[in-house]
């Protein structure tokens, strides 16, 4: 049995055990599985080896991310606490969901707005916000509104970067967020990643988008300390200049979504 099948059966075991019955619920958020330390390393490794078989798998990233992250979470969290609108964010909690965005709303705003251009990105890669999976595996119920917003604003972090959802694209993306993030799981995809693309991809990963996505994550102000849902009338590259990041060297296409 592959991990990618694997995995799904022991999350449903945790799901079904006598451990995680509704009764011995702790109730620290809904849908959340209290794991053991060896069951979350149990959990890392299989997801980890899932991921890297088909990086598609967004169910074992999202598993990867919530059982190696929790250091990460932590800094993610002070530095939003230390920030007026990422404390606001944790007060307020928002959700990013189709249910809570306005898309005739965006749709009507003008081209070059943030909220314009998310909904483009949107249509042009055929995706949605909802498509993010909820967090079940952190113990902390703020550290995963943490993982759960930075896993919400995913989308419109493409958006900021100019990246669509092909493997380059990702990858990039991946540079940008290991190196703002410090979550091992963006790390991880950071460098294998790369394996998964062709020559001239490589070539251009290496010598413009990969220094290009470090330095900007590296410099930009914290990513989940934005309201993005007040920003929607923001022309994008002045909320770009806001959070100093450079527009992308490179313009990529979204056609061929999971071409290499």
């Amino acid at each position: 049995m592959s991990a990618g099948t694997l995995l799904p059966v022991c999350v449903h075991q945790l799901h079904s055990s006598p451990g995680f019955t509704d009764s011995c619920y702790d109730g620290l958020y809904p849908g959340h599985i209290q794991t053991t330390p060896i069951q979350k390393a149990l959990l890392a490794v299989g997801s980890g080896v899932a991921a890297l078989q088909n990086p598609y798998r967004h169910d074992m990233v999202a598993v990867l991310g919530e059982t190696t992250g929790h250091l990460a979470l932590i800094n993610l969290r002070d530095r939003m606490k230390n920030d007026p609108e990422g404390y606001t964010i944790l007060t307020e909690r928002p959700r990013i969901r189709l249910s809570t965005l306005d898309l005739s709303r965006m749709a009507s705003l003008p081209d070059g707005s943030f909220g314009r251009e998310y909904l483009r990105f949107l249509e042009d890669n055929h995706v949605t916000p909802d498509s993010r999976a909820d967090v079940k595996f952190v113990d902390n119920e703020e550290l995963a509104y943490v993982m759960q917003r930075y896993r919400e604003v995913h989308d419109l972090l493409h958006t900021l970067l100019g990246m669509p959802t092909n493997m380059l694209g990702e990858v990039a993306v991946k540079w940008f967020e290991a190196a703002q993030t410090g979550l091992p799981m963006c790390a991880l995809g950071a460098v294998l990643g790369p394996l998964r693309l062709n020559s001239s991809r490589l070539q251009s990963l290496f010598t413009s988008l990969g220094p290009w996505a470090l330095q900007n994550g590296r410099r930009s102000r914290c990513i989940l300390s934005i309201f993005y849902e007040r920003r929607w009338e923001q022309n994008l590259e002045d909320l770009r200049q806001e959070l100093n990041i450079e527009p992308p060297p490179v313009i990529l296409s979204a056609a061929n979504k999971r071409s290499t």
